[in-house]
């Protein structure tokens, strides 16, 4: 049964992943400009132009210039880039590891911040201390990337000076960034661990538990918290996927010499074919996320698989 619903979410997938390919060669196709005349310039020869498109197929119809497109996607070829004339898959292997790290740091800065949060709402909940978590979440989810990060540069940089202001150079430049994305997560699956402690919390079996002398604390923690956790994987699996988005602007803000800050420079340069593998790499690894939210989610709880087999 796990089986049947594994090969389903895998071509699901597999049909997405194809989607996402074909949007980002059309919407990359309608932008305005000539890669040509970014290459070349405008001022050089008709004649050098075309061959130079004819050497790039970009003289070719436009369904077989997305053939081609998708079918050396399937072989891990994206091409080179026409700004540094290197391949395409070397630059972004250079640049994945900086994204993978701030994200997992960010991750944990969220969990850090959520679960204390969370549990301690539920836990107080209707007082001051469940206002205050609450209210601080509400906080987290209204200040944008974008606004947060000039912020922590401003006091964590500037006033006090414990922090570089940009750059990867050892583990002091993380902490910035990785705020910066993490609160805006922790905000919203602390809300999220509220919601599901207060489900369960008058469920049979939390009343057995304290009937059988437990603390009201480890109740929570031990039963409470471990039955209110499907929801809060699959929260978490969808924003897993949305750091990657906030990755670009909170690389470009910090510096960052990742995945998001590769796409702005490329964009900037009119490199549509570094364009084009920035953001399939990242919506790839978005769906990758959400696939493996679902697999696991589906471990967890048998019904969701056999609901989605029926």
């Amino acid at each position: 049964m796990f089986i049947h619903y594994l090969l389903i979410r895998l071509l699901t997938a597999l049909a997405v992943v194809f989607g996402v390919a074909v949007l980002v060669f059309v919407l990359i196709h309608l932008v305005p400009g000539d890669p040509v005349d970014v290459m070349l310039g405008e001022s050089v020869q008709p004649a050098d132009k075309e061959a130079l498109r004819h050497a790039l197929g970009l003289d070719q119809p436009l369904y077989q210039q997305l053939l081609n497109y998708v079918g050396r996607l399937f072989q891990l070829d994206f091409g080179h880039s026409i700004y540094s004339k290197r391949p395409i898959l070397d630059i972004i292997l250079e640049r994945l590891p900086a994204t993978i790290e701030l994200g997992s740091a960010a991750l944990v800065v969220a969990m850090v911040i959520a679960f204390p949060l969370g549990v301690l709402a539920a836990l107080y909940r209707n007082t001051l201390i469940d206002v205050g978590a609450m209210g601080f979440a509400l906080l987290g989810v209204s200040i944008p990337n974008f606004w947060m990060g000039p912020i922590l540069i401003m006091v964590g940089a500037l006033w006090v000076g414990w922090f570089p202001v940009s750059g990867r150079e050892g583990w002091l430049s993380l902490i910035l960034p990785a705020m910066t994305l993490g609160t805006a997560m922790a905000a919203i699956v602390s809300r999220m661990v509220r919601s599901t402690l207060l489900e369960v919390i008058n469920e049979d079996f939390m009343r057995t538990a304290r009937a059988k002398g437990l603390s009201e604390v480890w109740v929570i923690l031990r039963h409470g918290l471990r039955n209110a956790l499907l929801p809060v994987i699959t929260l978490l699996g969808l924003q897993l996927g949305t750091l990657l988005g906030g990755a670009v602007i909170t690389e470009t803000i910090f510096s960052w010499p990742g995945i998001g800050q590769l796409t702005v420079e490329a964009i900037q340069r009119r490199d549509y074919p570094m364009v084009q593998a920035t953001i399939f790499i990242i919506s790839l690894s978005y769906i990758i996320v959400n696939v493996m939210t679902d697999i696991l989610y589906a471990w967890l709880d048998p019904r969701i698989r056999i609901q989605e087999s029926s």
